[in-house]
């Protein structure tokens, strides 16, 4: 399909749409999900008309510059070759709208940040990072719900889970997944000695019951009594919940809430998540050409990007950014800057591939 027939899709997509909300035939249920559509549509409709009558306005100039005196003439070759240097970039921004958009970028996340390898000092780096998104969704607005939280006794993370809601929270978090090094000097360490150590960092599309129907068949569910730091109990009723998804061996413990249903309730929904990130990999996996081409694969065995401390510095291999800001990094304020960079380079591969 050409260009220009992608273009009168579009349009013709639109009208269809609008001629179906207009009409009053749209039942209950698909209302919300047409007007959604119509609206989306709305800003690539005019961007497209824009481009087209950019389009039109550099073909009359085209045949203004061979007609007329010499002062029309001269007036229109200027016109038309600014006209037509503007163009390509018309024409660029028209193609990213029209790019395929991942169908879970308006979602909700679940972010899971886990101690790597490093002992101790990869349990405080999972801590900072934990924090670092929780400062980082303060400043946009989202709404940061710590589900888990699995403490060493000295400050450190073994395991932090969170739902992330908002506008735009998968969108922009979902590069975020991979192994994320740190070079510092631990505390404990008396020569001075640089330790390396990594933390995981998994962001899920928080699925909803329409996107993964689980069987209550397929879950096999387990209460216990709920355990702080160093195992000893803090709940004396069984509280705490363990799912395990029979057919996929996913298990899922939930133990921060005093009530076992609020622990269900919980680790389903993370439950849910990860069966649909794994269906979501499953399909990615079988277009693994065009996945190649793209930033940010979320394989878990990726190293991202590295937090040098006594640099000051944190550089993200994926697209070869290094910034020397690690303070304003760690308190979230300097993350939207390798956010930003890695959607434009995923937008750029994905330009690149188009036919």
């Amino acid at each position: 399909m050409s260009f220009a027939e992608k273009l009168d899709k579009v349009l013709a997509r639109q009208r269809e749409l609008g001629d179906l909300l207009a009409s009053g035939n749209v039942d209950p249920k698909s209302f919300a999900k047409v007007s959604k559509e119509f609206s989306d549509l709305e800003p690539v409709v005019a961007a497209v008309q824009s481009l087209r009558k950019s389009q039109a306005e550099l073909a009359e100039l085209e045949t203004l510059r061979s007609e007329g005196d010499a002062d029309m003439r001269a007036m229109a070759e200027a016109e038309y070759f600014d006209l037509k240097a503007k163009l390509p970039e018309r024409e660029r921004d028209v193609q990213l709208m029209l790019l395929p958009k991942d169908a879970a970028d308006e979602k909700n996340a679940i972010l899971e940040v886990r101690a790597g390898t490093g002992g101790e000092e990869a349990a405080l780096f999972a801590a900072a990072l934990f924090r670092m998104y929780q400062r980082y969704s303060a400043a946009r607005g989202w709404r940061f719900e710590t589900m888990e939280l699995a403490e060493t006794g000295l400050g450190g993370f073994k395991e932090a889970v969170a739902n992330i809601s908002g506008a735009g929270v998968f969108a922009r978090l979902k590069f975020e997944s991979g192994v994320h090094r740190v070079q510092r000097v631990p505390e404990t360490e008396t020569q001075g000695r640089i330790h390396t150590s990594t933390a995981t960092v998994a962001v899920l599309p928080e699925a909803e019951e329409v996107d993964v129907q689980i069987n209550e068949k397929d879950l096999r569910i387990d209460v216990f009594r709920s355990s702080g730091p160093g195992g000893q109990s803090v709940n004396t009723t069984d509280s705490a919940v363990r799912i395990t998804h029979i057919p996929t061996g996913v298990v899922v413990s939930q133990q921060d809430e005093k009530s076992q249903h609020k622990n269900k309730a919980k680790a389903l929904k993370i439950l849910r998540a990860r069966l649909y990130e794994a269906e979501r990999e499953r399909q990615a996996a079988s277009r693994s050409a065009d996945r190649k081409g793209q930033v940010g694969t979320g394989d878990r065995s990726e190293r991202i990007r590295t937090y040098n401390f006594p640099q000051g510095r944190v550089s993200d291999h994926r697209i070869n950014l290094t910034v020397y800001e690690i303070d304003k990094m760690m308190e979230g304020e300097g993350l939207d800057r390798f956010i930003d960079a890695l959607i434009a380079e995923d937008r750029a591969a994905k330009l690149a591939s188009l036919p």
